[in-house]
């Protein structure tokens, strides 16, 4: 994003941010980041439920929305329409995790049924079907694009390979403290969780010999209350997490050290996701007051309000990556 809020970026922007939040009130709402302006809304079923969580796919073509036991694709570039160009049904129970390949050719999904699903996105197959044993919080796809990494209800961190198309490592924190969040730094060397007491666990991912070797190197006490999401800024300098108590915290991730840089205070309730910009100096955060924030990491102000959904926003995505 461009460090100033200046009308003559206001044509580029709308070709380059793609900026999305939904949650409670079956809608899904585009937003011009900079003005704060909806653009455009997508008025889903009722009894399609909720949307859990959104993701933009690489080149921005596609939306994917996460929701009760379906995961609809829209063409972000047809405004014309509102309807779905794909629906992705097999799991029985909520989807909660979404997560594009690099490339947009494939998407993994996972679910409250306790299994986490790879789909070809042109034929909307289903190429890969893993049992995880306990519904899962989160799935993100390994900056190689060859390996997942997903979370569970009963405290389990999982890495699959999906060369070798099986699970090569359980990771345990804290047993039966379900894991609501994990995230992967874009340079593939750590690898961070969080849980359902506040606490946060980090790893270092050490890759040889075509062995991955995963070294805890710290456990911090984040929040007080139920956290909901953790993620790595793109330039993995900062980690945010978001929690039940309200706030975003961000830390610095400097020599695995993890300080405390700033609270993100304004939320009135549950703060359930978030997402950085490409350049890492602002954030999405997404929460049950309705309302979607812009913040700039900076001074730790926000400095766009997104108001329109009538009942919980769960979910925001971000894409605003220059492709050119």
């Amino acid at each position: 994003m461009p460090p100033d809020i200046q009308q003559n970026h206001q044509v580029q922007q709308d070709m380059s941010v793609i900026l999305v939040t939904a949650g409670y009130d079956h809608t899904i709402r585009f937003w011009e980041a900079w003005s704060g302006i909806c653009g455009r809304t997508i008025n889903q079923q009722p009894h399609w439920k909720q949307v859990n969580r959104l993701s933009i796919s690489p080149d921005k073509r596609i939306l994917a929305a996460a929701g009760y036991n379906a995961v609809r694709l829209y063409d972000i570039n047809d405004r014309a329409s509102n309807n779905p160009v794909a629906t992705l049904e097999s799991h029985q129970g909520n989807v909660t995790a979404v997560a594009f390949h690099c490339e947009g050719k494939w998407l993994a999904t996972g679910s409250e049924d306790g299994t986490i699903k790879i789909w070809d996105t042109r034929t909307s197959g289903i190429q890969r079907d893993y049992y995880h044993g306990s519904p899962v919080n989160d799935v993100v796809v390994h900056p190689n694009q060859g390996e997942l990494i997903s979370c569970d209800q009963n405290g389990s961190v999982k890495i699959w390979d999906l060369g070798e198309n099986s699970c090569t490592h359980e990771l345990v924190p804290a047993e039966d403290v379900p894991i609501r969040s994990v995230s992967i730094a874009s340079d593939g060397g750590t690898l961070v969780a969080g849980n359902n007491k506040g606490n946060v666990y980090v790893w270092k991912i050490k890759q040889g010999n075509d062995l991955v070797d995963l070294q805890p190197v710290t456990m911090f006490n984040a929040h007080n209350k139920y956290l909901t999401r953790c993620l790595l800024s793109p330039d993995t300098k900062h980690l945010a997490t978001c929690s039940a108590d309200k706030t975003v915290k961000v830390w610095s991730t400097e020599n695995y050290e993890y300080q405390l840089e700033r609270t993100l205070e304004g939320h009135q309730r549950w703060v359930w996701d978030a997402a950085f910009s490409a350049d890492s100096a602002y954030l999405v955060t997404a929460s049950s007051d309705h309302v979607a924030r812009l913040w700039d990491l900076n001074s730790g102000e926000t400095v766009r309000q997104y108001s329109g959904h009538h009942r919980a926003v769960v979910c925001c995505a971000l894409n605003d990556i220059n492709l050119t």
